[in-house]
This record gives structure tokens, sequence and C-alpha cells, in this order.
């Protein structure tokens, strides 16, 4: 039993090893990728535009991405991914995307690790390690879902709460 443990974990080590080696290639195109589901005119702003006083959604987007990225490859706990996610889930429920739009953004990092590492995939990687990794993104994914349905959640009542104060003067 602690053999297969062994096994495992040294399985999941050359995984990760192989996406830390092409971490920047990975992360530059999972960015790209989330400012590709905003319109062309804002995507090319978001993407060009570095200064995070003059783009702040550019830099909320990449900041997150980056600790999100960093969370999911450490393992680290729901709890930290929730704060990554919190700033960009925010900026996705006022811009009013729908809540598959919304937390979508996380599904497509396993669709750029499996582009990136496919021929890891298929010669070094049993397919079965990869898809635990897939398992953890679906997991940061779900929780997006959660935090952007409890920012839609707020938003919502403040707009009650305004409409009430606008009644009531």
């Amino acid at each position: 039993m602690e053999c297969k443990h062994l096994s495992y974990l040294l399985k999941m080590e050359m995984i990760k090893k192989s996406i830390l080696q092409k971490k920047d290639v990975i992360l530059r195109n999972w960015i790209q990728s989330i400012f590709d589901t905003y319109p062309v005119e804002t995507s090319s702003f978001l993407g060009e535009q570095k200064n995070q006083f003059s783009n702040p959604v550019g830099h909320i987007i990449s900041d997150a991405a980056k600790n999100i990225f960093e969370s999911i490859l450490n393992g680290n706990q729901d709890l930290e991914i929730k704060i990554f996610l919190n700033d960009i889930i925010k900026v996705r429920a006022v811009q009013n995307f729908l809540p598959s739009e919304a937390a979508g953004f996380i599904l497509s990092l396993k669709n750029i690790i499996r582009e990136e590492l496919s021929q890891e995939i298929r010669e070094e990687i049993h397919f079965n390690e990869f898809w635990k990794i897939g398992i953890e993104i679906d997991k940061v994914a779900l929780i997006a879902f959660d935090l952007f349905m409890e920012a839609r959640e707020k938003i919502f009542q403040l707009r009650i709460n305004e409409i009430k104060n606008s009644i009531q003067t």
C-alpha cells in the first residue's frame, strides 16, 4: 500500500515539475484567455496596458490568476484560493457576466495545461495523475461559482435597498 502511495506522489511531482517548467507560458496563455472573455476592444486594452492605475481590472485579473495558479500547484487550502478568487469574481459580478462565464475562466486552465503538456501526458505522465489536477481545477471553479453567486446576491440587495431608500424619501 505504501509503495502505491509513493508511486502516486512521484507521478504528481512529475506533473508539477512539467507544469512548472512551462509555468510562464501556461500563465500568460491563461491570463490572455481570461481577457478574451471580454469584447475585443476591452480584451486588447486589458492585455496591453500594464499600469495598475490606468488598468485596474487587468491588474486584478493578472494578479489573481497568478496567485490562483500557484495555489493550485501548491495544493493550498480552499480559504486561500477564495481570497485570490474574490476580487476577480467581484469584478465579473458587477460586469453582468453570466454565472458560467464568470467562473468558467477557471476551467480554461485545464485546456491550456493539456495543450502545453500534451507530449508529456502521452509519454511520461499517466493520464490519471493529470486528471487529478483537473479535478482540483474543477473544485476551484465551483468555489468561484459560489463566490460569484454571493457577490451577485449582495449587488441585488444593494439595489433593493437603494430602491427602498428612494421611495422613502
